[in-house]
């Protein structure tokens, strides 16, 4: 028995199919059964069962997979803790954003380039995604660290999370746009056509929810992966945008003006998270760190 073996049984009983599995792992589809029938025979036992369309756990294989599991979790800690013992910060940290955190106001890259500076041996790997691919991807081993946009809803129990920003949400409108006044009930924007990000996202989500809750569907007729281009969209009088606030000055530059929403009223989170049930290696460890300081100083300067 090896121990790849017990991460192929793994990421199988995860996926349920071996073809997920196999992408996952970067194997080809006949190599990765092999081995799993390989530790079947070893065990004396059937641990999958093939029969459905997706693959099961036998009951000996539902059994085994909490052992396999900790058995994987073992050997990964054994080696962060001889690199802990030495002092030694090397490998890999792969970190997932939201499209468009990278800014001033979210100046990732800054300590990004400092943790380069001080473990030049560790390799960092930054993507831009959605918040529910990159939670997905977090509960896979995929991403290490993931600043993702909240919306309320429950996650995976083995995520933790650090609420690093929050910001209320309202409509903004072109500003010859004087259809509304100050304010505007949710309710009111049930037949109007509307901006918003993709599904997927934090803000969405959140609209998406209050929405449902409201008894409605949002008819979101634009989409953009960044809040300037929502605003940019409602500046040219293609709809009404559901974005961060803006404050009084940078609307009137931007071309558009703020309206309330009300009833209610709703909040977009930023959020740091990361596996929490299971050692993290030294380097995201100390990545993971200096991110919650860098925005949490920002959280507190904006209280």
């Amino acid at each position: 028995m090896e121990l790849r073996q017990l991460r192929y049984f793994v990421t199988v009983a995860e996926e349920a199919n071996f073809t997920r599995a196999a992408q996952r792992l970067h194997l080809a589809q006949p190599g990765l059964s092999a081995q799993i029938r390989q530790l079947e025979r070893e065990l004396g036992q059937p641990l999958l069962d093939r029969s459905g369309r997706s693959v099961t756990l036998t009951a000996a294989g539902a059994a085994v997979l909490p052992y396999a599991r900790s058995a994987l979790a073992a050997a990964q800690q054994i080696s962060f803790t001889v690199d802990e013992f030495t002092g030694l910060l090397r490998g890999q940290v792969r970190i997932g954003l939201i499209s468009g955190a990278a800014t001033e106001e979210f100046d990732v890259a800054t300590v990004l380039s400092a943790f380069h500076r001080d473990h030049p041996q560790v390799g960092i790997t930054l993507t831009e995604d959605t918040t529910d691919r990159m939670l997905a991807a977090l509960t896979h081993g995929e991403l290490d660290i993931a600043l993702v946009g909240l919306t309320g809803a429950e996650i995976d129990e083995r995520l933790a999370v650090d609420v690093v920003f929050e910001t209320r949400l309202a409509a903004a409108v072109a500003r010859d746009d004087h259809e509304f006044g100050s304010r505007i009930a949710l309710t009111e924007l049930r037949e109007r056509s509307l901006i918003c990000l993709p599904r997927g996202t934090g803000i969405r989500g959140v609209l998406e929810r209050c929405c449902a809750a409201a008894g409605f569907t949002p008819r979101i007729e634009f989409e953009a992966a960044a809040p300037p281009l929502l605003v940019q969209l409602a500046a040219g009088g293609l709809g009404i945008a559901v974005v961060p606030a803006l404050g009084a000055a940078h609307a009137e530059a931007a071309g558009v003006r703020m309206i309330e929403i009300t009833d209610p009223q709703m909040h977009g989170q930023l959020g740091l998270v990361w596996r929490s049930d299971r050692p993290a290696a030294p380097a995201a460890k100390v990545l993971l760190g200096q991110l919650r300081i860098a925005l949490g100083h920002r959280k507190a300067a904006h209280r």
